[in-house]
C-alpha cells in the first residue's frame, strides 16, 4: 500500500479519446499540469474498461482520493464505476477533476465547463467541489443480471441503437458529432418501435410503443443534444424523456430541436421525474441500454437514484 501525499492527483489518461486527440495533446496537457503546480501520477488506459480497473486500484490499493480524468464521457463513466466498486473510502471522499478531450463532452456541458485545457486545469487547481446525484441500473447481459452506475444519461430504444453504431464506428477510427448524426439517420431505417411497460416507484406509469427513452442526472448526450432539458443534477430525482411511436419523417424534421430541448413540446413526448423506474418489454429482451455512451445489455431494466453521491470539480 502506497503512502500518498495529501495533494497528489492520480491522472488517468485515455489516449484513444477524441479519435486519439488525447494521444496528440497529452504532452502539452502534462506540461500545463506541472506548470500549475499539481503533484501528479499518470497512467494510460490500454483497453475498454481499463479506466474502471485503474480507478478502483488507485483508491482501494494505493489510497488516492483525488483523480483527474483526461478523456471523454466514456472514460469518465468508467472511472465512476471504479470508484463505486471500491470499499476503502466513502464515494464522497473521492474528488474527480475532468480534462475533456472526448468527442461529446456532454457531462461538461451541464456545468458550462470550458474547452481550453489550461482553463480546465486551473478549475481543477481551484478545487471548487460539487456533489451530484448518480444513477444505478440493473440489466441483463448474456443471461446474467449486471449493475452499472452512470452520472449523465442512460438511453434506451433508438438512442441505444445509435450509441451502439457510434461505438462501432469509434473502434474503426471514426468519431465526433458528425459520426453520431450519420448513425442517427442510418439507424432510422433499421429501428423498430418497442412495446414497453414502465413503472415509477412500483406503480404503473406507461404502457405502449416507444421510439426512444432517456433517463438521467444531467441534460445532454450525443454531442450537445438536450435530451433532458429540465434536469437538475443534485435534486435527488431522475429526469425522464419518453418519445412514443412516431414517424421517421417527424424525427428528421425535429433533429434541430434536440439541441435546445424544444422537441419535448411534440405531442409524442412525455416527461417525468422520479427516484426509481422499472422498464419491461415485449418480447422481454427487446429494449437495449446505453449509459453515458457505453452500450450495455437489455431489458428488464431497473433504475434507482443515489442522491449526492459523487464529488466533482466544476467552475
Amino acid at each position: 500500500m502506497k503512502n500518498i501525499e495529501k495533494g497528489s492527483w492520480y491522472v488517468i489518461v485515455n489516449p484513444h479519446a477524441g479519435s486519439k486527440k488525447t494521444q496528440a495533446d497529452w504532452p502539452d496537457i502534462r506540461k500545463m499540469l506541472i506548470s500549475e503546480g499539481l503533484d501528479i501520477e499518470c497512467v494510460f488506459t490500454e483497453h475498454q474498461h481499463h479506466a474502471t480497473e485503474l480507478a478502483k486500484k488507485a483508491v482501494q490499493d494505493d489510497g488516492f482520493k483525488k483523480i483527474i480524468v483526461v478523456g471523454g464521457d466514456g472514460t469518465l463513466n468508467e472511472i465512476l464505476n471504479g470508484i463505486f466498486h471500491q470499499n476503502r473510502y466513502k464515494h464522497t471522499d473521492i474528488v474527480i477533476g475532468v480534462i475533456s478531450v472526448g468527442t461529446g463532452n456532454d457531462w461538461g456541458r451541464m456545468y458550462d465547463m470550458p474547452q481550453d485545457y489550461l482553463e480546465q486545469i486551473k478549475i481543477i487547481k481551484a478545487n471548487k467541489t460539487y456533489l451530484q446525484d448518480v444513477g444505478k441500473v440493473s440489466y441483463f447481459h448474456h443471461g446474467k443480471e449486471e449493475t452499472h452506475y452512470f452520472m449523465n444519461i442512460a438511453g434506451m430504444g433508438f438512442d441505444a441503437l445509435v450509441a451502439k453504431k457510434t461505438n462501432i464506428a469509434k473502434q474503426k477510427g471514426a468519431g465526433g458529432v458528425l459520426t453520431y448524426l450519420l448513425n442517427l439517420l442510418a439507424g432510422l431505417f433499421q429501428f423498430s418501435h418497442n412495446f414497453v411497460k414502465i413503472e415509477k416507484e412500483g406503480n404503473p406509469l406507461f404502457s405502449g410503443k416507444v421510439f426512444s427513452m432517456s433517463i438521467g442526472i444531467c441534460s445532454y448526450n450525443g454531442g450537445g443534444m438536450m435530451q433532458l432539458p429540465f434536469a437538475i443534477s443534485n435534486d435527488g430525482l431522475f429526469d425522464v424523456t419518453l418519445i412514443k411511436k412516431t414517424s421517421r419523417l417527424k424525427v428528421v424534421r425535429n433533429i434541430k430541436n434536440l439541441y435546445d430541448g424544444s422537441f419535448v413540446k411534440m405531442k409524442e413526448v412525455e416527461t417525468y421525474t422520479g427516484k426509481q423506474f422499472t422498464i419491461t418489454a415485449v418480447p422481454q429482451k427487446s429494449v437495449f441500454l446505453e449509459t453515458d455512451g457505453e452500450s450495455l445489455g437489455h431489458s428488464p431494466l431497473n433504475f434507482s437514484l443515489i442522491p449526492l453521491a459523487l464529488k466533482v470539480i466544476i467552475k
